[in-house]
C-alpha cells in the first residue's frame, strides 16, 4: 500500500511517499481501508520534532491521525465492528500507524460509526477537533446553560466545532476572527464576534466562565482579565503542566518541568479565582460515538476548507501550515 512518511525529525525533505506493507490488525484492531484522513496542525509539527520528548514514533512513521473508511478486517477480539462497516476515528497516540495511507489499523476502542448523513470527507474532517472539543468543554469546564464561553480564532479548525459545540450546550459564545470571517461565525452561533484586527479581546469581554486556549503567544494570560471568579481555562496551547505528565506516565524531572513552565499561569489564574489545565486530546470511541449523534441530528455541521487529492498530500501540509484556514483540511484518498 502507499502511504505518507517521515523518516527523520526536522527535515521536510524527508516527507515522502513510500510503498510498506498493508498492517495486520493485533486481537483488538480493525483494518480500515481509509477513504479520507483529516488534518490537523500537530500533523505538520510533529515531523519537525516539536512533541518528541512526548510522542514516540518508530521511524519512519506514517503522518495523520484522523480517518474515515470502511472496516476490511477485525481482529479476534474485536466485537463492536465486523467487515463493511464504514467507521471513523482518531489514531492519535494509539496506532502504530497513520491516516496518510491506503490501509491503518484503528484500536477498537478508538473507532466509531460514520454517521449516515456525512460522506467520508465529512466524517474525516470530525475526530480530533470533536474530541478535543469534547473533552474541553464538557469534560475539563463543564459548561453549563448560560454560561459564557471564549473561543478565540473561531474561523479555524477546533473553532468552527467549539464553537457549534457550545451553542449545543446551551452556552453564550464570543469568538475572534478576521474581517473576512465574520459572517461564517456568526453562522456557526457565535453571540459576540470580534475582529482582532480591529480591537482586542480583553477590552471588550467580561465576566466569562470559560476559555479555550487556541492561540500561542500572550492571548491566555490576556484572557484572564475577561474571566469572573470560580472561572476556567482550558488551554492547548501549553503551556503543559505537571499534571498532565503525570497522566503520560513521565518521569519526575520532566513532572518538575511542566510545572516549573505552568507555574506562571497558575498563579495568575489563582489570583483572579480561576483555574488552569493544559488538554492533550486522547482517542475515544464512546465519545466520538456521542459525538456523531450530533451530527447526525444535524446539531453540528462539519466545516471543510479544502479537499486535497492524496497525490498532493505533502501540499495539503504545506497549506495547513500557513494558518489561514477556514475548518479543515482533508485528504481523499480513495
Amino acid at each position: 500500500m502507499r502511504a505518507l512518511v517521515f523518516k527523520h525529525y526536522g527535515k521536510p525533505d524527508q516527507i515522502a511517499f513510500v510503498d510498506t506493507p498493508r498492517p495486520v490488525p493485533k486481537p483488538n484492531e480493525i483494518l480500515v481501508q481509509v477513504h479520507a484522513a483529516g488534518l490537523n496542525p500537530i500533523d505538520t509539527m510533529i515531523p519537525k520534532g516539536t512533541f518528541k520528548p512526548i510522542l514516540s514514533f518508530q521511524l519512519p512513521a506514517t503522518l495523520g491521525s484522523d480517518l474515515a473508511g470502511v472496516v476490511v478486517e477485525v481482529g479476534s477480539r474485536v466485537t463492536r465492528f465486523k467487515p463493511g462497516d464504514a467507521v471513523f476515528a482518531s489514531i492519535f497516540d494509539v496506532s502504530g500507524t497513520g491516516a496518510l495511507a491506503e490501509f491503518a489499523t484503528v484500536p477498537e476502542t478508538a473507532a466509531a460509526l460514520k454517521p449516515a448523513n456525512l460522506d467520508f470527507v465529512q466524517a474525516a474532517s470530525i475526530p480530533m477537533v470533536g474530541l478535543t472539543s469534547w473533552q474541553a468543554l464538557k469534560e475539563r469546564t463543564q459548561l453549563q446553560p448560560g454560561q459564557k464561553v471564549f473561543i478565540p480564532a473561531g474561523a479555524g479548525g477546533i473553532g468552527t466545532f467549539a464553537i457549534q459545540l457550545a451553542k449545543y450546550f446551551g452556552a453564550k459564545v464570543a469568538t475572534t476572527t478576521s474581517t473576512g470571517n465574520v459572517d461564517m461565525v456568526r453562522s456557526l452561533g457565535a453571540d459576540e464576534v470580534i475582529d482582532y484586527k480591529k480591537q482586542p479581546f480583553e477590552d471588550v469581554l467580561r465576566g466569562y466562565d470559560a476559555v479555550l486556549g487556541t492561540v500561542r503567544g500572550d492571548a491566555i494570560e490576556k484572557s484572564l482579565r475577561i474571566l469572573k471568579p470560580g472561572s476556567a481555562i482550558v488551554s492547548l496551547v501549553g503551556p503543559p503542566d505537571a499534571a498532565f505528565a503525570r497522566v503520560r506516565g513521565m518521569n519526575v524531572f520532566m513532572v518538575f518541568l511542566f510545572g516549573l513552565l505552568s507555574r506562571k499561569i497558575f498563579r495568575r489564574a489563582k489570583a483572579t479565582g480561576a483555574t488552569y489545565s493544559f488538554l492533550f486530546v486522547h482517542p475515544d470511541g464512546g465519545q466520538l460515538a456521542e459525538i456523531g449523534e450530533l451530527l447526525g441530528a444535524g446539531h453540528i455541521r462539519p466545516v471543510i476548507d479544502k479537499v486535497f487529492p492524496f497525490e498532493q498530500a505533502k501540499e495539503a501540509l504545506a497549506y495547513l501550515e500557513k494558518g489561514r484556514t477556514k475548518g479543515k483540511v482533508v485528504v481523499q484518498i480513495s
